[in-house]
């Protein structure tokens, strides 16, 4: 049952309560950022100061997507700023920061039990729901949809009343100022932003913001060719010199060290002992705490918080502990048998599909986002009030969630946002902050958390695990007239949203979810190509293991299972693969256009046997305004095994708003898709991976680097965010690739248990 929005008001109306509470929530905001006596605020998003440093506030994670210099960049060219005196700041705890793009796709996760919020004429209710819980979330590549617009908005009002106020001082008509590199001019006269910001601040702003025509965007450079960028990041120079700070920085007075053991993963475990003497013998050692399934020890350095554990030689109770073999008996079961829901359909889909031509199996193992950075917070109680130095993706639900684990109302508590060293969506999780909160209550003085690599491979929940059958019928001409796409997968975005939104513990968060329909886990699954009869059908299964949201989403996933069967009814109905997709691809120019240019890129030659080159596309949104991407892998034989040479990709993401930072992303994606298509992933018995190190999960090392090639493609299309759509192709790309080069065909990911 889908249920209007005009429905759930007059259901509100009746029942009282939630939604007629929300139509009442203000439209407005006071002004949330704070100034000094040097600084004067033009609204939510910027600050000009006397020495003429243009302030921006951030309201997403830095976590190395270069979002704090993409939101200053379009600020800086709406304003006619000069890039040199931006500086960024993270934005404070506002419902102005709404990301209401993202409350809208993400509605079945904190409304489940309510479907269709999310549809356009129920846009009020997901702007109410991100006001009033200020979900300012990054996520999902939402950035330039949620803020772009609210941030040309402000320094185009900033930009008008700096104007109004030269023109005052001239004596000009305002229509005939204008802003560059940081100064109003008119003719020969010129006067700084920081000499007006003053006496602009106390004009009237217009009631509709003067926009600019063009909105902040760079050409794609052909080829190879490179320019320096008119706006570097900002962050990077910081970074290169080692002065960046992340939340493992943080020093605070007095300040304590911890170091964490968590229970092997089941549904019920516990501390069963440990020799708390041990620890406290040790010199250093503070305090020993004691949780509900982990043991903490406090120390004056981290190095002797490590050696107390170990010391107390910790034991745990687990029942019936999570391992992977009974994690593939559940998915088997569930793909070949389970109940299923349908997610999508496209053309005669009720009617008998008949014997399929062809069908295959398709298999992915949990994946690890493995970032650099483990789970790092710093907490500090005093006078009944918590601080906490943490990178957080959701900074209002970690900071909720600390709040409620020791009894403060969430309005004592501050959440300082650090900086991440690479997340993955691993920081959209909160719990180290649950657990710092709980140390900085026992231990009485500011703590630091780091938890080991070892800790975040155990505690942190990977992306599921999948099965999937895929089915096809041929047309007379050889073409696919029918598809079926059924994958067995957890509910894993109604989980993650349990744990997001009600702060369920692991454990509850997989029980409330539990045999659930979940569209978001099968996201992708539907194919883009003009298939007449296509359906999707999600047979939800539950397992023990804590599953989580990873970059790219359940698109790492449908990717690799679509594009590797179309390669493989390619290969039956002896067609080219590139041709073959070309050829189904007449309602979207701009996938053609990204298949033609990455196989020229590439020098493709047909995927002949042997050859070594796989193909493979995917598209992320709609054929008009979404992201479009198309891969060649090069694999070949190589001194102890196969090796992936050379990815190549061709992208059209639309108006591009930094085409360094664009490129950056797409080139990350491909290497981590790389990683999760060649490892990042683990076996769980009793409760524990095997793989615990980085040096076990056959991450790509940098004399193994293939080498990367992308282009993008000039295109009139909206802006996409470019951050997710390389991890999507890199596996099905790799898959086909190493299908070329041997004639064997790797329909389970990770492909190679050994590495490249």
């Amino acid at each position: 049952m889908r249920m209007s929005r005009r429905g759930l008001l007059a259901g509100a109306a009746v029942g009282g309560g939630l939604f007629v509470a929300w139509a009442l929530y203000p439209r407005t905001f006071p002004d949330p950022l704070a100034t000094t006596d040097q600084e004067t605020a033009f609204g939510a998003w910027l600050k000009i100061a006397e020495d003429g440093v243009i302030t921006v506030a951030v309201p997403q994670l830095e976590m190395g997507q270069g979002v704090t210099t993409i939101l200053a960049q379009i600020i800086a060219v709406e304003l006619g700023a000069d890039w040199r005196q931006i500086a960024v700041e993270p934005a404070p705890v506002s419902g102005i920061y709404a990301n209401v793009p993202l409350a809208a796709e993400w509605a079945p996760l904190w409304m489940p039990e309510i479907p269709g919020v999310s549809e356009p004429e129920d846009g009020i209710v997901a702007t109410r729901y991100a006001q009033h819980t200020r979900l300012t979330a990054t996520a999902a590549g939402t950035t330039l949809a949620a803020y772009e617009t609210p941030a040309r908005e402000a320094a185009a009002t900033a930009r008008s009343l700096l104007v109004q106020a030269a023109a005052d001082r001239w004596g000009v008509a305002p229509e005939q100022c204008d802003t560059r590199a940081g100064f109003v001019v008119h003719d020969n006269e010129q006067l700084r932003f920081a000499e007006l910001a003053r006496e602009a601040a106390l004009l009237d702003p217009p009631e509709t913001p003067p926009v600019k025509v063009l909105p902040a965007a760079e050409t794609p450079l052909p080829g190879e060719a490179e320019a320096p960028s008119a706006f570097p990041r900002l962050d990077l120079p910081s970074k290169v010199d080692g002065s960046h700070l992340f939340a493992g920085d943080i020093r605070l007075p007095g300040m304590v060290y911890a170091a964490i053991r968590h229970a092997p993963v089941s549904p019920a475990s516990g501390v069963a002992r440990f020799d708390r003497a041990a620890a406290e013998a040790l010199p250093g050692v503070v305090q020993v705490v004691e949780g509900r399934d982990w043991l903490a020890a406090v120390a004056e350095n981290g190095w002797a918080a490590e050696k107390a554990l170990d010391a107390m030689a910790v034991r745990f109770s687990a029942v019936d502990p999570v391992d992977s073999a009974s994690i593939e008996e559940a998915l088997d079961a569930a793909v070949r048998e389970g109940e299923v829901y349908v997610i999508a359909e496209r053309g005669e889909t009720g009617g008998e599909f008949g014997k399929a031509s062809i069908a295959r199996r398709y298999d992915v193992a949990p994946a690890l986002h493995t970032p650099l950075e483990t789970a790092t917070a710093a907490a500090w109680l005093r006078d009944g009030r918590l601080e906490l130095w943490m990178a957080s993706q959701a900074p209002e639900r970690a900071r909720e969630a600390a709040a409620k684990a020791i009894g403060l109302s969430a309005e004592k508590v501050v959440l300082y946002p650090m900086p991440a060293g690479g997340s993955f969506d691993r920081r959209l999780e909160h719990e180290h902050a649950i657990e710092a909160a709980l140390l900085a209550r026992e231990v009485g003085r500011p703590v630091q958390l780091s938890w080991s690599r070892e800790q975040e491979t155990l505690r942190a929940p990977p992306r599921a695990p999948a099965a999937a059958l895929l089915a096809a019928k041929f047309d007379n001409a050889g073409g696919i007239a029918a598809m079926r796409t059924r994958i067995a997968v957890p509910s894993t975005s109604l989980e993650f949203g349990r744990r997001l939104f009600a702060n369920d513990t692991h454990r509850a968060a997989i029980e409330n979810s539990a045999g659930k329909r979940d569209p978001l886990a099968v996201a992708g699954a539907l194919p883009f190509y003009a298939i007449p009869d296509a359906a999707v059908y999600q047979a939800p299964v539950t397992i023990p293991l804590p599953t989580g949201r990873m970059r790219g989403g359940a698109h790492g996933l449908t990717a690799f299972f679509t594009e590797s069967f179309i390669d493989e009814i390619a290969a039956k109905a002896a067609r080219e693969p590139l041709s073959f997709r070309i050829g189904m691809l007449g309602g979207d120019p701009r996938m053609v256009a990204c298949l033609q240019r990455a196989a020229r890129m590439a020098e493709w030659g047909g995927g002949r046997d042997g050859a070594g080159q796989g193909l493979a596309c995917h598209r992320m949104g709609d054929a008009a305004s979404g992201g479009s991407i198309a891969c060649v892998a090069t694999a070949r034989q190589a001194e102890g095994g196969l090796r992936v040479t050379r990815l190549t990709a061709a992208v059209d993401i639309g108006r591009i708003v930094n085409l360094d930072i664009a490129r950056q992303q797409i080139e990350g994606g491909l290497v981590h898709g790389l990683a999760l298509a060649m490892g990042s992933s683990a076996v769980w018995d009793a409760g524990r991976p095997d793989n615990r190190r980085l040096s076990q999960l056959g991450l790509p090392r940098l004399p193994e680097m293939p080498e990367v090639d992308v282009e993008l493609i000039a295109s009139e299309a909206p802006a996409f965010d470019p951050g997710e759509l390389g991890l999507t192709v890199a596996a099905p790309a790799i898959a086909n690739a190493l299908f070329s080069a041997t004639g064997l065909r790797l329909r389970r990911l990770p492909l190679l248990s050994g590495g490249l």
